[in-house]
């Protein structure tokens, strides 16, 4: 266990070719790698150029169409991460890499700009954050998330944000207004009440208590605020759920929805491993609970279902949920935003070859 880390483990990815084993040369190298390994590392921010910036969405259990993710990997840390095997295509690991190499797109405004001034672009909501979370630490130095939103606000586009950081407070000037407008939407993704929990699930993320606080200020600024109790693992925060909701209604919450823990790919493994060094006590019966919400896998993919599971237990958690978000008063419509006050901006200007030419002549008379 590292501190600040969901894990320590940087497990090879399934695109791997070659396996490395320590080995003792004699002189206490794996002493020394035990040592090293006891130390966090710090997060290393890698700059992307990316050609595009929205990607498009045709699964039937999300509710987007269109997607922004400013950043690859997520200082986070959050171990249940369903977007940890995202990594592996960039030949990292999605254990301890994904939390500490994080690709910035550093050109995400500009690409948007350029896209949303496509004579044939229709506007629909975008999220920001799906695979990734916009307000991630790094976000304070590099202001990536904010420059993308600039460009929406000023192109009047809807849009909906994913995080469980309270660093969407810095750019309420620009959220609140478009929330009062109709065109922006927040989602607080809180998965316990609990800070002791909190910090060993998602490391990095904002405290339990400042994330209500954040559901208030934007509430209070008149933006749309939901909350994601996800995921719920059972026996974990499972049992919290009803008071998640509750809590999250207090604070200024309107709309509410939950998902169950998946474990795609690599999570899988580090998720076992992390249940087995934090409670030891119920690891087996938390992963033979999840094997009972898909069909006795470790995880089922099945569009319509991986989001929710299947079986009795999953059955039982959907209406326990049901009920509450009813007995709380949640607003169980999808929030419409009014697509028809989208301006679409002007394209980019193209610069000719002559004009780089003279641009260089006039710059080398000046020496």
């Amino acid at each position: 266990m590292l501190k600040g880390r969901g894990t320590a483990w940087a497990i090879a990815h399934r695109f791997e070719k070659d396996a490395r084993e320590a080995v003792d040369d004699g002189w206490g190298a794996l002493d020394q790698i035990a040592d090293e390994q006891r130390l966090a590392p710090d997060t290393t921010v890698i700059e992307e150029h990316c050609r595009r910036i929205l990607s498009t969405n045709d699964s039937p259990d999300i509710s987007f169409d269109v997607a922004i993710n400013p950043y690859r990997g997520c200082e986070h840390g959050c171990i249940y991460c369903f977007a940890r095997p995202t990594h592996s295509y960039l030949n990292m690991s999605p254990g301890l890499d994904f939390e500490t190499r994080i690709i910035a797109k550093v050109n995400a405004a500009e690409r948007l700009r350029e896209q949303l001034a496509k004579p044939g672009y229709e506007a629909s909501c975008i999220n920001i954050g799906s695979a990734t979370d916009g307000y991630q630490p790094i976000e304070r130095k590099l202001g990536i998330t904010r420059a993308i939103i600039e460009v929406l606000a000023e192109t009047r586009h809807g849009f909906a944000i994913v995080t469980k950081s309270s660093g969407v407070e810095r750019d309420l000037d620009l959220v609140g207004e478009m929330g009062r407008a109709g065109l922006a939407a927040v989602y607080m993704s809180l998965t316990t009440l609990d800070s002791h929990l909190s910090r060993v699930m998602e490391p990095r993320a904002a405290a339990p208590h400042r994330r209500l606080r954040t559901i208030e200020t934007l509430a209070r600024a008149g933006v749309h605020v939901g909350v994601s109790a996800s995921p719920m693992i059972p026996f974990i925060n499972e049992p919290e759920l009803e008071h998640i909701l509750a809590a999250a209604r207090d604070a200024g919450a309107s709309s509410a929805f939950s998902t169950v823990v998946r474990l795609p790919w690599e999570v899988n493994p580090l998720f076992q491993q992390w249940l087995e060094a934090h409670f030891p006590d119920r690891a087996a019966r938390v992963m033979a609970r999840v094997r009972d919400m898909r069909g006795g896998k470790d995880y089922d993919a099945t569009f319509g279902t991986r989001m929710r599971g299947t079986g009795l237990w999953a059955q039982m958690l959907r209406d326990r949920f049901n009920l509450a978000v009813t007995r709380l008063g949640f607003n169980r419509e999808r929030i419409a935003m009014d697509m028809t006050q989208f301006v679409r901006p002007a394209p980019p200007a193209r610069i000719r070859p002559a004009d780089v030419a003279e641009a260089d002549h006039r710059q080398g008379s000046l020496f």
